[in-house]
């Protein structure tokens, strides 16, 4: 399990939450609820890292320092 931070927001336009990892430049998901989108950005997490890993671009390492409220 990584331990990125993850950030839900609900966008009006579209009617769904989107959820970001922002230490992971474009890894974004969203659900029409907020625990869909958390499972979305989760999987989208794990892709993002195996993409990564698969090209050898650099994995950040999360910032485990950050509070946030």
């Amino acid at each position: 399990m990584y331990k990125y931070q993850i950030i839900i927001n609900w966008s009006e336009i579209d009617r769904v939450f989107v959820a970001e990892a922002p230490e992971l430049p474009g890894c974004m998901a969203h659900g029409e609820t907020q625990e869909a989108a958390l499972a979305n950005i989760k999987e989208a997490i794990e892709l993002w890292i195996d993409t990564a890993k698969e090209f050898g671009d650099s994995i950040p390492k999360p910032q485990r320092n950050k509070i946030s409220v």
